[in-house]
């Protein structure tokens, strides 16, 4: 080998440098790797899970809609993970016998209102159909989430019913229609005798009222009312209403009422299969209501507004404002029943836990809310002149 050929001799910096760029770039490989691994988000590996979700309404009426808007939120976060199968009221079983089939586990899941169950316990309804101390559905999700409401209706779940259920509530209703009558309603007195359907512990109130009530579900309540077997009825909403047919059998719809100015949704799942589930599947469950409560009353606004005019334009049906005398009769009404419900302990611990919550923070809106009323009039009422 000659000269030329022989490698260099490298000096002791050469060979220093060489060192450190090998350690530099093993040590930047080892930090790749690292932070690759941190910012690498952790997946799941839960087995999809499948469950049949069946609602409390048909399949054509705005709220099975809405429970659907529910599974497609739960379906899509869960990275398909875990699917919500979504049926109508009736595919399994009938929609006041969803409890008792989620409990069983017939069903895995069910969408409804918790007054549906008030024949097992009057107190379900203050859950779903509060009384009316001057609080809106928001108010109550904001009680079931802050003023212990979830802690109480646990209790009637799982140690007064020893029901094999967990249950969430979701999306604020506005305050439901007085209803659906063959001629205008004027007085309290046009309550007496009248063959009128409900739910919950409007049931009571309106009994209170004189009226002779009958709690159907509701696709069941036009053709008991084309039947002749009811005379009036409410449901809950413009758009709900209208297509379930009630303009087909009356043409009077009164709006305003304090028979259930506040409601929501309750979303209920077989806690055998709830458990099983993962920690994130539950999460999704969970927030998924939060989201559709939010959905939901952006949806409401929109659609019963729509569907109020459609009813008065199209369908030519007449609208009234329930007279004040009417309002202070049910209001009345509502003192009796609560009296006479507050005599057990439960429903008594619940009431007074929502009249702390109402005189706080209603008191706080009150005070710090101006007029609706004056606002709008302002903007869209004719101007003098």
């Amino acid at each position: 080998m000659t000269e030329q050929q022989k490698p260099a001799a490298k000096s002791v910096a050469d060979t220093t440098k060489s060192s450190r760029r090998r350690f530099l770039s093993g040590a930047g490989i080892a930090a790749g790797a690292a932070v690759a691994t941190v910012a690498m988000p952790n997946v799941s590996r839960a087995q999809t899970v499948t469950l049949k979700f069946q609602s409390t309404w048909p399949s054509k009426d705005i709220f099975h809609e809405m429970a659907g808007d529910y599974a497609t939120r739960v379906n899509e976060m869960s990275g398909g993970r875990l699917k919500l199968e979504l049926l109508a009221a009736g595919s399994v079983v009938p929609a006041f016998q969803m409890q008792d089939a989620v409990h069983s586990g017939v069903l895995d899941a069910g969408h409804g209102v918790s007054a549906y169950w008030y024949g097992k316990h009057k107190a379900f309804s203050l859950f779903g159909t509060v009384p009316p101390f001057g609080w809106d559905a928001n108010g109550v999700l904001a009680w079931m989430a802050y003023g212990g409401g979830y802690k109480f209706y646990n209790e009637l779940l799982h140690d007064i019913l020893k029901l094999n259920i967990v249950g969430f509530m979701s999306a604020p209703m506005p305050c439901q229609p007085l209803g659906w009558f063959k001629k205008e309603v004027k007085t309290a007195e046009d309550f007496k005798n009248l063959k009128y359907r409900t739910v919950g512990l409007s049931a009571d109130v309106f009994k209170e009222m004189g009226a002779a009530v009958t709690i159907v579900a509701g696709g069941e309540i036009v053709p008991a009312m084309d039947r002749g077997l009811l005379d009036a009825a409410e449901f809950n909403n413009p758009s709900s209403d209208r297509v379930l047919g009630f303009p087909d059998v009356s043409k009077v719809f009164m709006l305003q009422s304090w028979h259930q100015s506040a409601e929501c949704f309750e979303i209920i799942f077989n806690k055998t299969k709830f458990d099983a589930l993962s920690a994130e599947q539950k999460a999704v469950i969970k927030y998924a209501a939060e989201a559709a409560s939010s959905d939901m009353s952006w949806k409401a606004l929109d659609r019963y507004s729509r569907d109020l005019q459609e009813l008065q334009t199209k369908d030519k049906v007449k609208v009234y404002t329930t007279p004040r005398a009417v309002q202070d009769a049910q209001l009345k009404a509502w003192d009796v029943v609560l009296k006479a419900q507050r005599a057990e302990p439960f429903f008594d611990k619940v009431v007074k836990s929502q009249l702390d919550w109402v005189r706080r923070t209603v008191r706080y809106e009150l005070l710090n809310t101006p007029s609706k009323q004056m606002a709008y009039n302002h903007t869209f009422a004719p101007k003098k002149g």
